[in-house]
C-alpha cells in the first residue's frame, strides 16, 4: 500500500501546484472601476430561449432598469421551438423600455445555443454582441461598465462572471460552490495568461471578431461550448485582445437547478466538450483536477475496506481541502454570495460527483431542455 499512498501523494501534489497557479493568477487580474465615461457603444443582447416562461419576467424587468441610452442596445431574443407561453410573455410584457427583436431559431446544428447566436447574427446591425440566458438576472451598470471597458481597453472579446441566487439548501450551496470554482479557475487563466473557460452567460465580443473567426466553425457539432471554443479560437488568434472584466457591476445573476437530476446532466453537459478544447493548458488542467479527485475517491474506498490508512486519505483530502480554499475564498469574496453554507461536506461530496460527470461525459448520453445528446 505504500506504493500507492505515494501515487495518491504524487498526485496530490501536482494538484496543488496547479490549484495555486490558478489562486495566484486570480490575484494578478485588477478589478475594473466604473466610471462616469459618456456611453459609446452599441450592443446587441442575444438571448437564445426555449421553454423559458418561468424565468423570462425576472431578465425582462432587468434589462428595463438599465442604466445605458436605449439608442445604444437592444435585445434579440431567439425562440428554440419553445412549447410554453415564452413567446407570448416577451410580446406582452408590461412597458419594456428597450427595443427588441423576437426572431426564431434556425437549426443547423447539433447545437441549439450556436445555431440560435450565428442566426441572430444576421439580424444584428449593433457593433458589439453579449450573450446571455434566459434564467438571468443583469446589473443596472452592466451595459455601461462594458462600454467604459471597451472605451479605456479597446478589446474584441470580454468575458465576465456569473454567480447564482442560491438559498440555504444544501442543492443550492453545493452548485454554488461549485460555479465559484468554475470562475475563480476562469480568472485564475486569466491572471496567468492562459484562459481557456468562460461563461456565456455574461460574455461579449465584436461582431467584426466573431465574423473574422468564422464563428463557431470547426465545433458546431459539439452540443453546448457557444462561449468556450470561440473564446479559445479568440485567444489563439488575438490573445491580447480577450480580457476578463472583474467588477462587481459585471457580475450576472442565475438561478441553480432545481434537482440533482439536472445539474448532473448540465454538468455532463459542460464537461463534454473539454476533450475538444484547443486550448491544451485547459486539457492539462482538466486531467490533473481529475486526478485529483480520483485520487480522493478511490483512496475513501480502500480505507472502507481497510486497504489504505485512515490518516493517509485524511491528509489527502485535509491537502486537497485548504488548497481549494485558497481559490474559493478569493473568488467568494468578488463574486459576494449571499451566505456560504456546507463547506466541508460539500467539497467532501464533490470528488465523487465530479468524478461521475467525467466518466458519464465519455460514455453516456444526456438530457437538456427536453433533449437528449
Amino acid at each position: 500500500m505504500e506504493s500507492i499512498a505515494f501515487v495518491f501523494f504524487g498526485i496530490i501534489i501536482v494538484y496543488s501546484f496547479f490549484i495555486g497557479w490558478i489562486a495566484y493568477g486570480f490575484k494578478k487580474v485588477i478589478s475594473f472601476e466604473t466610471t462616469d465615461l459618456q456611453a459609446k457603444t452599441k450592443f446587441s443582447i442575444v438571448v437564445p430561449f426555449r421553454n423559458e416562461a418561468k424565468n423570462l419576467p425576472e431578465l425582462l424587468y432587468s434589462l428595463s432598469q438599465l442604466d445605458y441610452p436605449r439608442n445604444l442596445f437592444e435585445v434579440v431574443f431567439v425562440n428554440d421551438a419553445s412549447q410554453d407561453t415564452s413567446v407570448e410573455i416577451i410580446e406582452q410584457f408590461p412597458a419594456l423600455s428597450f427595443s427588441y427583436q423576437l426572431i426564431e431559431n434556425d437549426r443547423k446544428s447539433n447545437s441549439p445555443k450556436k445555431d440560435a447566436i450565428a442566426t441572430a447574427i444576421n439580424f444584428i446591425q449593433n457593433d458589439w454582441i453579449i450573450t446571455t440566458d434566459a434564467d438571468c438576472f443583469v446589473s443596472q451598470e452592466w451595459l455601461k461598465t462594458i462600454d467604459n471597458y471597451i472605451q479605456k481597453h479597446q478589446p474584441e472579446m470580454i468575458v465576465g462572471a456569473v454567480s447564482y441566487l442560491a438559498d440555504e439548501s444544501f442543492l443550492q450551496q453545493f452548485q454554488q460552490m461549485d460555479l465559484m470554482s468554475l470562475q475563480g479557475a476562469t480568472v485564475g487563466s486569466f491572471g496567468i495568461k492562459k484562459p481557456f473557460m468562460c461563461n456565456g452567460a455574461n460574455f461579449a465580443y465584436s461582431k467584426k471578431l466573431f465574423q473574422d473567426l468564422n464563428g463557431f466553425e470547426g465545433n458546431n457539432g459539439i452540443a453546448s461550448g457557444d462561449d468556450v471554443f470561440l473564446l479559445q479560437k479568440a485567444n489563439r488568434k488575438y490573445p491580447k485582445k480577450v480580457h476578463y472584466l472583474k467588477s462587481d457591476a459585471n457580475i450576472i445573476l442565475t438561478k441553480p437547478l432545481d434537482d440533482f437530476k439536472s445539474l448532473f446532466h448540465q454538468r455532463v453537459r459542460w464537461a463534454s466538450k473539454t476533450a475538444s478544447y484547443e486550448s491544451g493548458f485547459g486539457k492539462v488542467l482538466a486531467l490533473v483536477v481529475f486526478a485529483g479527485n480520483v485520487a480522493i475517491v478511490i483512496s475513501f474506498f480502500l480505507t472502507l475496506f481497510s486497504l489504505f490508512s485512515f490518516w493517509n486519505w485524511y491528509l489527502l483530502f485535509a491537502v486537497k481541502i485548504f488548497i481549494d480554499f485558497l481559490i474559493l475564498y478569493q473568488t467568494g469574496k468578488f463574486l459576494q454570495p449571499k451566505s456560504v453554507k456546507f463547506f466541508l461536506i460539500s467539497n467532501l461530496f464533490y470528488p465523487f460527483f465530479s468524478v461521475a460527470v467525467a466518466v458519464f461525459s465519455l460514455f453516456g448520453k444526456y438530457e437538456w431542455k427536453g433533449r437528449r445528446f
